[in-house]
């Protein structure tokens, strides 16, 4: 009963019974490589928190590779058809002014300036769409163009057309940028407006509020900048302690591959995979070994497991 009941932990902790099958050099490296991977992750993670701003779009909106069009799919918005919605955004908006004032806790006069805030947000929000009318017409139209190219299998495994390809998409987003980067600056400066309202009192009690995007699908980047800081925090902080290894390494492979998969085939150059196409197999040999048994935290819990693992009485069968 004993055993299965700590089954999880031997999975968690690494399988195999015996941590002395290595050599102390062997083991040596093992720790070291856990100790670098594991600074690695922390240290990105912590970069990105006090970015405040760090966002994953880039870095999926140049996605290459036959899976390309689902990362960048994951880009929030990433067609623009949320912003370019004035009734969606108007709702939003409001949704958000409304939320503000139950956040702070409002009174009438701070409601009004609120109220305020939101109408000169709609008739900025206004005169983008009118001041880039021409170039969002063209960028609607384009979507359906673009859609028909990703779907067209003639063009997939032909490099001559795929970089065409690519130029009419660089193009097409090129049309819409202008548009929609004012739109998220009104948005921005319309939130930041909101807050400004509060007085000091109302911001010392309370945190400020941020701004809240609206989602067409499960997950996409405005989930994913928001937890992939603590992800690699906290992989980072297993690796490094050495707790749970073969749990935060295969979890660090996962991430490493798919960043090799948004950047498939791994080539040579300024943004090349192969760095992580290495990284994660390193992820894979501290899990298959178990390496947090060496100078870590597992070292302790796979006691647990060898004691009741390594005993042969027919009680615990």
């Amino acid at each position: 009963m004993r055993k299965l009941l700590l089954l999880p932990l031997r999975l968690a902790v690494g399988w195999e019974l015996s941590p002395r099958l290595l050599s102390i050099i062997a083991a040596t490296m093992l720790v070291l490589l856990r100790l670098t991977i594991g600074w690695h992750f922390y240290a990105e993670g912590v970069d990105k928190v006090q970015q405040d701003n760090w966002t994953a779009a880039p870095f999926f909106v140049n996605a290459k590779g036959p899976l390309a069009g689902q990362f960048r799919t994951m880009v929030w918005d990433y067609d623009g058809s949320i912003r370019l919605d004035r009734d969606r955004i108007m709702l939003t908006w409001a949704t958000d002014r409304n939320r503000v004032s139950d956040h702070y806790g409002f009174d009438e006069k701070q409601e009004k300036r609120a109220q305020n805030e939101y109408t000169d947000a709609v008739e900025k929000y206004d005169w983008v769409l009118e001041e880039n009318k021409a170039d969002i017409e063209e960028y609607r139209f384009g979507k359906d163009r673009i859609d028909k190219l990703d779907t067209d299998p003639v063009r997939n495994g032909v490099s001559s057309l795929e970089g065409q390809r690519e130029a009419i998409r660089k193009e097409w987003l090129d049309k819409g940028a202008p548009a929609l980067n004012q739109i998220n600056q009104v948005w921005e400066n319309y939130i930041e407006n909101l807050n400004s309202i509060a007085t000091m009192k109302q911001r010392q009690s309370e945190s400020p509020y941020r701004l809240t995007k609206p989602r067409d699908v499960l997950m996409d980047t405005s989930i994913i900048d928001v937890i992939l800081p603590y992800f690699d925090i906290a992989v980072g902080l297993l690796l490094l302690f050495g707790l749970f290894t073969p749990i935060a390494a295969l979890a660090a492979a996962g991430f490493l591959g798919s960043i090799v998969l948004s950047q498939y085939p791994p080539v040579t150059g300024p943004t090349s995979s192969i760095y992580q196409l290495i990284e994660a197999m390193g992820c894979f040999v501290l899990a298959a070994t178990g390496a947090g048994r060496f100078a870590g935290l597992d070292f302790f819990l796979h006691l647990i497991v060898r004691k009741v693992y390594g005993t042969s009485s027919k009680e615990d069968e």
